[in-house]
This record gives C-alpha cells, sequence and structure tokens, in this order.
C-alpha cells in the first residue's frame, strides 16, 4: 500500500531495512503498512518504541498544500493470525488509533535525516494477540524501526520473601499485587507477604517479612539464610545472628537452635537457651542450734559454691531418732518450723513443739533451680541436739460436773503433752466481773477439784494449768461458770455412810485383788525369774516374813496347793500353818515359797459363789476400780484377769511395773476416772469390754503418731 521497503545504512554505517513513503505531491493520501501478528502472552499492556525520520514540507518545492509530517498508529486484536490483504479494512474501525506520532525534528534535503524516538502504549488487551498498523496521510517519511514490548517488574527478594517476575498493569497508573514466599530457612513473621509493581515496572511498597528461622542466620547481603556453624547456636527465629555456646555447654552439629549442656550441668524450666548451664550448690555450713527446752532455733551460712545461680533456697528436715534402734524418721506434724520448712530465702528457722528428753536430727539442705535435674538428693548438713525438759501443755476444757450456792465440782482431761508427770494442778478463779487482779488459786492432786466458799449466784471464770518438774505449763481458755441461788440441804451422815462404807469395801476388795492377780501371775514364772523377783522386790519386803496360803475353801489343803500351785516346783511349795477367816492378812515374800489365800464369805455355799465367780469371769466382767484407785494399778489387775492365759503378764513384768510405780510415786496421783467413766455413761459396764475398747484407743493413737523412715 505505496509503503516501500529499503535498504540502507544508519548513522554508523550499520545495515538497515526501512520501510519508506513519500507522495507528497498528490492528494489525499491513505497508505497503510500492517505489521505480523504478535502474541500477547497474557501482557495486558504494551508498549511500542518508533524510530522514524520525517521531511520537512517546506523543502518540498511545488507540492500541494496536502503535505503532512505526521503519520497515525493503530492496533487491531485477534484471537488467531487470520488477517489477509483486504481484511480487516484499511480504517480507523475496526482498527484502533492509538495516537498521531510527530516528529522532533524533520530534515531537507540539504541535509542529513535527523532520527526520532517515540514511545506510546495501548491497552487493556483481551485477546491472544494483536496486529500494529501504520497509516500515512501524505508525508514524506521513513520508518527505520518498531519494537514492541511491555513492562514487568523482575524477580526481587525483599524482607527474606521472594517475589516472581510481574507485569505491569493494563493502565500506566496500575499496582499489581504480587505475592511472595519466604526464602529457604526463613519464616513469616507477618503475612500477608505481598509486593506492588507499578505501570513502568518497578516494585514499591512491600507488605509483610520473613526472617531466618532458629538455627540459620541472615547472609549474602540479606537474600539468604545459611546454617550456624559446629560450635555456635541461634535459640530463636530473627535477623540475629549466631553466637557461641554459653558457658558449660557444647554443640558439634550444625544449625544448633541450643547448645548441650556438659555432665553435671542443667538449665532449668525456665532458663532461655541463651544462659549458661548451671550445678547444684555445695551445703550449706557453720550450722548454729540453740535448744531451749522442746524449743530449737537453727541458723546457718551459706554454702562455699553456689552453682553458678542467685535462686539459692534452703530446706529443713526434721527427724526424730531413737537410739535404740538406730534409726530415724521424719518427725510427724505437730513439730511447727517456722517461717516455713520448705523453699526458705532467710537462713534461720525456729523450731517449736519438739518432744522433751528426746534426739532429734535437722538437715539443712541447699538447693537452686536446677536441684531438680540432678539425679542425685541434694547436699545437706546436719545436726543432733536433745531436748530438754519441758513444762505440760496447755489443759484442755474445763467441766463443771456440779454447782451449789458456795462450791463448784470441776473436772478436766490431762494435757495431750504432759512432757513428764504431772505433779499437781493449779486452779485459777475469779469473780468475772472482778477481773484477775483479785483471782484465787489452790492445788489438786487429780484432774478433778472442788471450790468452796463462792458467792450464791455469782459467775465465776476458772482455769487450770498443769505442773511437772520443769514447772507449770499454760492455763487453759477461761470458761464462765455461775454458783446457784440456793444452798442444797446438806447431806445427813446416815446419807452418807452407805456411801462410806461402799467406799471402805471397794478398798478392801481391790487390795485382796491385787494379792491374787500377784499369785496367779506367779504360775507364769519358772526358772530364771525368782533371783529377779527376789532381786527386785527384796528393796520393799521385810526380811523373814512368810508366805502362806488361806485354804478356809478347801476341805483339804493339799487340794488348794495343787490348784493354786500346779506351775510351781512342788520342792518349793510348803504349807507351814492353816490360818482361819479371822486372821489378819499377811503380805506376800519371795523366800522361795508361793502360796495363795483366799477370803471365804460367811454363811455362803462354796459351790454357789464357784459358780457365780465362773460365770462372772466368762462374761468378762471384772471388778470396777474402787475411789481414788491408780489408773495404773487398776490397768495392771485387768491385764492379769485377761481370759487367755498367754496374754496375761508374767511374774516379772508385773515387779517391773509395781518397781516403776512405787520409783515414780506421782504416777499413782492418775486416778481412774475419764475414760472409765465415759463409758460407763454410755453403757459399757463389763470391765474387758471397756478394756478392749481403751486398749484400741491407745493401738489407734500409737499407729497415727507412727512414722516412716526417711530415705537419705
Amino acid at each position: 500500500m505505496q509503503w516501500e521497503e529499503v535498504s540502507g545504512y544508519d548513522d554508523a554505517m550499520n545495515p538497515i531495512r526501512t520501510y519508506q513513503v513519500c507522495n507528497v505531491r498528490e492528494l489525499n493520501q491513505n497508505n497503510w503498512l500492517r505489521s505480523d501478528y504478535i502474541p500477547r502472552k497474557d501482557v495486558l499492556r504494551i508498549y511500542v518504541e518508533m524510530k522514524f525520520t520525517v521531511r520537512d514540507c517546506n523543502s518540498i518545492p511545488n507540492i500541494p498544500g496536502s503535505c503532512k509530517e505526521t503519520f497515525n498508529l493503530f492496533y487491531y486484536e485477534s484471537d488467531a493470525d487470520t488477517a489477509t490483504a483486504t481484511s480487516p479494512f484499511w480504517m480507523e474501525n475496526p482498527y484502533v488509533k492509538v495516537d498521531t506520532i510527530a516528529p522532533d525534528e524533520s530534515f531537507s534535503m540539504l541535509e542529513s535525516g535527523r532520527v526520532n524516538t517515540k514511545v506510546r502504549s495501548f491497552g487493556p488487551l483481551s485477546k491472544a494477540g494483536f496486529y500494529l498498523a501504520f497509516q500515512d496521510l501524505g508525508a514524506c517519511m521513513s520508518l527505520i524501526s518498531v519494537r514492541v514490548f511491555y513492562k514487568k517488574c523482575s524477580t526481587t527478594i525483599a524482607n527474606f520473601a521472594v517475589f516472581p517476575e510481574t507485569a505491569t498493569g493494563a493502565e500506566a497508573t496500575s499496582l499489581v499485587i504480587a505475592p511472595g514466599t519466604c526464602v529457604p530457612n526463613a519464616l513469616e513473621v507477618s503475612v500477608p507477604l505481598k509486593l506492588y509493581c507499578n505501570g513502568d515496572g518497578e516494585w514499591m511498597v512491600p507488605v509483610g517479612a520473613c526472617t531466618c528461622a532458629a538455627g540459620f542466620e541472615p547472609a549474602m547481603k540479606d537474600t539468604q539464610c545459611q546454617a550456624c556453624s559446629p560450635g555456635t547456636f541461634k535459640s530463636k527465629q530473627g535477623e540475629g545472628f549466631c553466637s557461641p555456646c554459653p558457658p558449660n555447654s557444647r554443640t558439634s552439629s550444625g544449625a544448633s537452635n541450643v547448645c548441650s549442656c556438659r555432665n553435671g550441668y542443667y538449665r532449668a524450666d525456665n532458663d532461655s537457651p541463651d544462659s549458661a548451664c548451671t550445678t547444684v550448690p555445695s551445703s550449706p555450713r557453720n550450722v548454729f542450734s540453740n535448744v531451749n527446752e522442746t524449743s530449737l532455733v537453727l541458723e546457718w551460712s551459706e554454702p562455699r559454691e553456689s552453682g553458678g545461680r542467685d535462686d539459692l533456697l534452703y530446706n529443713v528436715i526434721c527427724k526424730k531418732c531413737l537410739p535404740e534402734r538406730g534409726m530415724c524418721t521424719r518427725c510427724d506434724d505437730n513439730v511447727d518450723i517456722s517461717p516455713r520448712h520448705l523453699g526458705l530465702t532467710q537462713r534461720r528457722v525456729a523450731v517449736r513443739n519438739l518432744q522433751a528428753h528426746t534426739q532429734y536430727s535437722f538437715e539443712i539442705q541447699a538447693v537452686n533451680g536446677v536441684s531438680s535435674k540432678s539425679p542425685y538428693a541434694p547436699q545437706f548438713v546436719a545436726v543432733n541436739i536433745t531436748t530438754n525438759q519441758a513444762a505440760p501443755s496447755a489443759v484442755p476444757t474445763v467441766h463443771l460436773m456440779g454447782a451449789t450456792a458456795s462450791t463448784m465440782s470441776l473436772s478436766w482431761l490431762p494435757p495431750e503433752k504432759p512432757n513428764g508427770i504431772i505433779l499437781d494442778y493449779e486452779i485459777k478463779y475469779h469473780e468475772k466481773d472482778q477481773g484477775e487482779a483479785i483471782a484465787h488459786t489452790m492445788t489438786a492432786q487429780r484432774s478433778s477439784a472442788r471450790i468452796e466458799g463462792l458467792k450464791a449466784g455469782t459467775p465465776y471464770v476458772v482455769q487450770v494449768r498443769a505442773r511437772t518438774v520443769a514447772g507449770y505449763g499454760r492455763y487453759s481458755s477461761p470458761a464462765d461458770f455461775s454458783t446457784n441461788l440456793q444452798s442444797d440441804p446438806e447431806k445427813t451422815l446416815q446419807e452418807q455412810l452407805p456411801l462410806i462404807v461402799g467406799s471402805a469395801t471397794a478398798g478392801l476388795v481391790f487390795i485382796i485383788a491385787v494379792v491374787v492377780i500377784a499369785i496367779v501371775c506367779l504360775r507364769k514364772q519358772r526358772n530364771g525369774s525368782e533371783s529377779e523377783y527376789t532381786e527386785k522386790l527384796q528393796q520393799y519386803i521385810t526380811p523373814g516374813m512368810k508366805v502362806y496360803i488361806d485354804p478356809f475353801t478347801y476341805e483339804d489343803p493339799n487340794e488348794a496347793v495343787r490348784e493354786f500351785a500346779k506351775e510351781i516346783d512342788i520342792s518349793c511349795v510348803k504349807i507351814e500353818e492353816v490360818i482361819g477367816a479371822g486372821n489378819p492378812h499377811k503380805p506376800p515374800s519371795n523366800r522361795g515359797k508361793a502360796t495363795r489365800h483366799f477370803q471365804a464369805i460367811p454363811n455362803c455355799p462354796f459351790d454357789l459363789i464357784t459358780s457365780q465367780v465362773i460365770n462372772a469371769v466368762e462374761q468378762d466382767y471384772r471388778l470396777p476400780p474402787p475411789m481414788d484407785c491408780p489408773t495404773a494399778l487398776h490397768q495392771l489387775m485387768l491385764d492379769c484377769w485377761v481370759k487367755e492365759r498367754n496374754l496375761r503378764p508374767k511374774f516379772s513384768q508385773i515387779v517391773n511395773t509395781l518397781d516403776k510405780l512405787i520409783r515414780n510415786a506421782a504416777s499413782l496421783k492418775v486416778v481412774t476416772s475419764t475414760q472409765s467413766g465415759d463409758l460407763l455413761r454410755i453403757g459399757v459396764t463389763l470391765a474387758g469390754h471397756q478394756k478392749k475398747i481403751l486398749g484400741s484407743i491407745q493401738d489407734m493413737r500409737l499407729q497415727m503418731n507412727q512414722t516412716l523412715p526417711v530415705q537419705v
């Protein structure tokens, strides 16, 4: 179409091929030049760079006024290469005009051609390809070259993320979003990862970022993440670099995020991987103890080695020792260690509520944050102490047993921790409205007392405390009691006589029972027991006194001897004389002879007495304790009357018990009243049943107080 392909040379004498047109002397020119089919390749906007020359119309003589110095650029979209010489039609529609191209410089005949370069763009494109077309309307020009291209943002790495090559948008002002991915060994720290590509093919506005993972550090100008070398580590994800292993740790592999501790060194659960490995502390030093009766103060110095940590704590372990068994067991919960016994920050504790005259061992441990990681027990220093005599604990609640207009009868239980033998009790009382300033005191030998000389209908405050050789204990809590408004009539001697007679009779029966028990238990002793018995009782029996037996209830005295002395060698038994019921009792002696004495009941058939006694014994009936009977003696009597003979104490044991009671006379002041009285009130009347119940209670107390040995 009037465009002519011409070969030539450029300014540098390089061969070129051009298309020329110069039909300026003819009117109404419409010359078209079309390119080959150009695939789009998903590009939205196309750029066209044109290099051309245009002759100045004024330099051409004798031309009509239709001479032009411009040309037009068109494009036509198509999904296939279907264009022909006549299709599409050579006109602006269906072609789409891009722009009219004018030169910056034109040339004349006398001058060399000046090359113009123009760039135009068009879009958005939607079909598979397109054609370019150039329209001449009467110019004299040469189209030297046409370069078709598109703009893109090249592959780049920003913030340790890779963004792929991205073509520009459909418009020159468009921003195209390119998604990114972290480089190898990097992790996202913020999302989404994206970068914007503008119309000029430049990246703008990065969003999101990645950083190197733990065990890797930045490299190659922050475009790669390389592994930490052996002996170094990086514990956290981030932009930081690898560091040498902390003290007392090591690593032999690359890409390490932690250095393992050397043998004997540890990290606590809350220690960071960047921290040094530490070890357990040594034992505390210079323990000082100060014993005050059953209290103790312990002080110590800090260990020589803390293990490299500043979270040092101390534990105090209390153990009660039994030298005769050669073992120590953990103290029970009654022992008070203040401020506490575990996790101490200070180096001083006060210990209270220890038992008197008891050996204890205290272990003072030093621990820190890694002691639980060690397979070994904490290092400690031990100190052994023995407590002194202590005053008794406080008396429990005082009870009012009865009151008149001028008297009050009180009772109480002994202290839970007597810490020795209770010598007596002190009762302090005063009128409630007058205060302690004018309080009165009195003493009692047992756990009950009668206060006299009080005002009628008056409230009193009463407190009781116990005394041992170590002194008085604490008073009981104040208790408020009142006397009656009116006096009770005094009992006549006739009314009191049965009580007096009954008490005397019970005391006589008790003495007879003790003698009988002693003789019965003698039957269990064989060879070897007599010497021990003689050695024990020789201190209390007058030499030369004879042992005798009363065979009053037997027709034949020899039968009595065979019945009651069958466990004794017959050579050791001798009947020296027979006495009647009216003779006074003689105490038993240990001169190589053993006898049995029974007091007959006048005018009572023997068979009836025997059957009644046997039935009562079989039904676990035992004589109740007489008034003011010491608890220890009554218990000894019950032990000797156990139905199973193998469970009865041996004669040597009876002697030992009596020996201890005599040496500790104060123990005979403890009267059987409270526990047995409680059992009687709830309907347990048989002594055997009472003994079983009380024995079970005692066993439970022992089990509750029992502790296990501590594994050291």
